[in-house]
């Protein structure tokens, strides 16, 4: 089938939460049996400890020691690198409490742990002392990562390397085996370059392994990192614990962010491994051509407001103020959709080894799983695509792209109250108009920052610079206008662009009247 219907059949089955009832844990209790079993439910051999890792991370997405994933270098943003970093803990570290309240952060998850485990077959307590051990891994793990601030002040944020030189450095993990999976059937060899993010956590990560590689505490850690990847694919006993625990560790304000409604989580679900799918149903539905021609016509407008503007800024010599025009001038934007999502034929290229079946959730996550990791490692590592967003073309979130030189707008943004075919132009511009012109401000951070432009005249940049921090500071909330500097003169700058945009653009055409809301065109727009 399509891509298209093969979304619908994943949705129903996401839907059909009678059958996934049914089918209780058997599905996960099958797939564990495969990777050497729990150890804890007594069935299945321990398999090697790199044998089962390599399995983990390149059939189901899942990291329990280390993150990969696929970005820019920093040397040359044009090329692609594999980047290696700590993995996401669903336990909070010990440095976010205080250690009475720790003890209890341990507590409560050590019971969840328990919990999974009987859930899956095996006794509550398992064999003596199991979980604990493992909550005590757990633990050792999360001190050994660096903490962000300390890597930034350090310049440790990344760390060029080849799999040769980490695996001296690291040897507790066979490096070219894991990657050799993940990025199956690309070749990989001991030189190929690798981004770390963290390098004195690799090295500690390591070093732990080889402490605990006798105690069954690995085999154990890894399969719950499997478990807790998979269980969302599971029966309501499994979305209440993990409800239950995000609860008691980070409030009701953070667990809202686990969805109630079924066909919340079951769109979301889809959406992650259907992405374009999704996207081009969206675009048809939501984004007519008429209105992206509209988005169109009006940047182009916010743009010529821009060169109005840079004629008149004091501080800016006329050098730059040409370099400036430039930059704007090859600036490019993408307003609505990326264009493969619209390829309806490329799209389904994408997903034709990917088998569906509307009887099993589970097994089409885990089958989703293997077409994300096509997606997510081969294909940016393979060949450098600029037409992939960081959005979803739902999403209510522009951006500027350093990298591309690039500015966003998704189709979600063309929606009331930013945008109406139907508005007058003043609400428009008011709105969406303000986002367009603050990206495109974005572009000319480097010149605020200090020695970002050493021809300009700095006293009277400085002097329009101290005048914003203090607008802001002076406002009543607790703002560090200094930290701010940047997204406020985008905000600021943008708003007087955007109504110059608009005034300009009247002179071309007509205005529509809300004669019943009683406010002028000025009102309308502000």
């Amino acid at each position: 089938g399509s891509a298209k219907e093969k979304a619908i059949q994943f949705y129903r089955s996401c839907m059909d939460t009678q059958r996934i009832e049914s089918q209780g844990t058997q599905p996960l209790k099958d797939l564990l049996n495969q990777v050497g079993g729990w150890n804890i439910t007594g069935v299945g051999k321990a398999k090697d400890f790199n044998e089962t890792l390599q399995t983990l991370m390149s059939r189901y997405s899942t990291f329990p020691f280390f993150r990969v994933h696929v970005g820019p270098s920093p040397s040359d943003l044009k090329t692609n690198i594999i980047q290696i970093d700590h993995p996401e803990f669903e336990m909070p570290p010990e440095s976010k409490f205080k250690e009475k309240n720790y003890l209890k952060v341990l507590r409560v998850y050590l019971s969840y742990l328990k919990k999974l485990g009987g859930l899956l077959g095996g006794p509550q307590d398992g064999p003596p002392d199991s979980f604990s051990l493992t909550l005590s891994f757990i633990s050792n793990l999360q001190r050994v990562v660096t903490p962000l601030q300390e890597r930034q002040q350090r310049g440790m944020l990344f760390f060029r390397t080849t799999i040769r030189e980490l695996q001296e450095k690291a040897p507790a993990i066979d490096w070219l085996s894991c990657l050799q999976a993940v990025f199956h059937p690309m070749p990989m060899n001991l030189s190929q370059p690798i981004a770390v993010h963290d390098m004195d956590y690799i090295r500690g990560m390591s070093q732990l392994i080889e402490q605990w590689h006798k105690e069954r505490v690995l085999h154990i850690y890894m399969i719950l990192c499997l478990v807790g990847n998979l269980s969302p694919a599971l029966d309501s006993r499994f979305q209440d614990a993990r409800l239950e625990l995000s609860k008691i560790l980070y409030g009701k304000m953070r667990s809202r962010m686990i969805p109630d409604e079924r066909w919340r989580k079951c769109l979301t679900d889809t959406s992650s491994f259907f992405e374009p799918v999704l996207g081009q149903m969206i675009v048809q539905e939501i984004f007519p051509q008429q209105t992206k021609k509209l988005a169109e016509q009006m940047f182009s407008e916010i743009q010529d407001a821009l060169y109005g503007q840079l004629d008149q800024l004091e501080w800016m010599d006329e050098q730059t103020r040409q370099e400036a025009k430039v930059l704007i001038s090859k600036l490019q934007v993408e307003i609505g959709y990326p264009a493969h999502i619209l390829q309806t034929a490329k799209v389904n290229l994408e997903y034709q080894n990917l088998e569906i079946n509307e009887d099993t959730f589970f097994l089409n996550v885990v089958a989703c799983l293997k077409v994300l990791r096509e997606n997510s490692y081969l294909k940016p590592l393979q060949h450098h695509s600029q037409d992939n967003w960081h959005v979803s073309p739902w999403t209510v979130h522009s951006y500027y792209s350093i990298r591309h030189h690039t500015v966003v707008f998704p189709a979600g943004m063309f929606r009331s109250p930013f945008f109406h075919i139907e508005f007058p132009s003043a609400v428009n511009f008011g709105a969406i108009g303000v986002f367009m012109a603050h990206e495109l401000l974005h572009t000319f951070y480097g010149y605020v920052l200090p020695g970002g432009c050493p021809t300009c005249n700095r006293s009277a940049l400085q002097k329009s610079v101290d005048c914003l921090v203090e607008q802001y500071e002076s406002s009543g909330f607790k703002v560090n206008g200094t930290f701010t500097l940047l997204e406020n003169s985008a905000d600021t700058g943008g708003l007087a662009i955007a109504y110059q945009a608009y005034k300009n653009w009247l002179k071309k055409h007509k205005e529509k009247d809300l004669p019943k809301i009683g406010l002028s065109h000025d009102q309308l727009f502000y």
